[in-house]
């Protein structure tokens, strides 16, 4: 069996994806060391990895994109907070692998330093995404904005005029640091952030269609496997869980910081009447920000797979991992975006019929329950991405491509 070096960004929506792939590793005998971030080594260590934290200066680095006005600026900040990290991610993974003596790498789509050092060097490897990457595709539009798909000439002609007026500037931006970091390794330097994120033999990402758009195709090296769910905590329920009688209504906020404890104040108002209880989590806020409610439960978290098995509709801030951990169990989303990728997000739910898309900056109580009720109506296409989900082969499949197409191994 192989060793397998797994490294990742410092954020917990990153991590979790990243371990249910190495979970699946380790249970067909590969040994897994991950590199992570601090305040996860115990839980990876609790799945069975061989786990150390990251190099803390590329922790510090905090993610400030919410601090922006727009998604353009929010992407800006973004590509600064990455370059930043990139030059301790070189030296901590050439420590690592020095530490490990890894067979193949698994490295996270948001780690440029990182992945620029695997692509220099001689380690098989793979590029993990969590989320919708920046890829180009013909017949999506460019990643960003949450614009709607549109074809024919039109949709040919809206796409080509904002790539080259919003993605193209904001790609000459990140490039500058991207073949910085690849000329320091010794890298070969990249044309387009695409031609960057494309260097890895093979890049899972954690979706599947009818989630992503019909359209899609990001040619051979690019396997869709899946959300890749892996629920950290107890197996059984907790008892205050168990005593709610009403359906749920599930309530997420960004385990990175983003200033969105607004969704479960409004979540919390829009269904004071309703015949549902309310479970929020705010892991990167405190619930003290948050007024309490007869019908509402509020805190930092909680195992989101044991209540969505009893959920009637789940309200995401349109983090990639909390919706379709939702989706996944065939839980319709009503999705309010902030930023980051959460816009892409929540057009796909739209797109696909499985939830509703409300603008963070046309948030309510009253809007909120308008949309929520509407979400609650849209099962069938719930079940539908989940069916779709299965039919990606899950964690199983993405094992079976890293065997093949990253340790060589023949199938069978």
């Amino acid at each position: 069996m192989a060793t397998i070096l797994a490294y990742t960004s410092p954020a917990l929506g990153h991590f979790l994806p990243i371990s249910a792939l190495c979970a699946e590793l380790a249970r067909r005998g590969h040994a897994i060391h991950l590199r992570t971030l601090s305040s996860a080594v115990d839980m990876g260590q609790r799945f069975g990895f061989t786990t150390a934290s990251i190099d803390p200066q590329v922790e510090r680095i905090e993610l400030d994109d919410w601090q922006a006005t727009n998604p353009i600026a929010a992407l800006k900040k973004s590509a600064v907070v990455f370059s930043r990290r990139a030059e301790y991610e070189v030296a901590d993974l050439a420590e690592a692998v020095a530490r490990t003596r890894p067979d193949a790498l698994i490295i996270d789509v948001n780690c440029w330093g990182a992945q620029s050092a695997a692509d220099a060097g001689t380690i098989p490897w793979a590029c993990f995404s969590p989320y919708t990457p920046l890829l180009q595709s013909p017949g999506v539009p460019p990643f960003g904005l949450g614009l709607t798909p549109m074809r024919g000439v039109a949709g040919r002609l809206r796409d080509a005029v904002v790539r080259a007026a919003v993605v193209g500037r904001l790609e000459n931006i990140m490039l500058s640091p991207i073949n910085a970091i690849r000329a320091q390794v010794g890298a070969a330097p990249a044309g387009s952030l695409d031609e960057h994120l494309r260097r890895a033999p093979l890049m899972p990402i954690a979706s599947g269609k009818p989630f992503q758009y019909a359209e899609t195709d990001w040619g051979p090296a690019v396997e869709m496997i899946g959300p890749c769910v892996l629920d950290p905590g107890p197996a059984t329920v907790p008892e205050w869980v168990d005593a709610i009688e009403r359906p749920i209504v599930l309530v997420t906020t960004s385990s990175e910081k983003q200033a969105d404890a607004n969704l479960v104040q409004s979540a919390i108002a829009a269904l004071a009447d309703e015949p549902v209880h309310v479970i929020a989590t705010m892991p990167a806020e405190t619930s003290e920000l948050v007024a309490a409610a007869p019908n509402a439960t509020v805190c930092r978290l909680v195992p989101h797979g044991m209540v969505l098995d009893r959920a009637v509709c789940a309200v995401t801030h349109g983090g990639m991992g909390a919706t379709q951990k939702a989706l996944a169990r065939g839980v319709p989303v009503c999705v309010v975006p902030y930023g980051r990728d959460q816009l892409e997000v929540a057009r796909r739910a739209e797109v696909a019929g499985c939830g509703t898309r409300l603008p963070a900056r046309k948030l309510s109580p009253a809007r909120l329950r308008s949309k929520i009720r509407e979400a609650m109506a849209m099962g069938e296409g719930a079940r539908r991405v989940a069916t779709g989900f299965v039919a990606t082969g899950g964690t199983s499949r993405g094992a079976d491509l890293v065997e093949q197409r990253v340790l060589g191994r023949t199938a069978g």
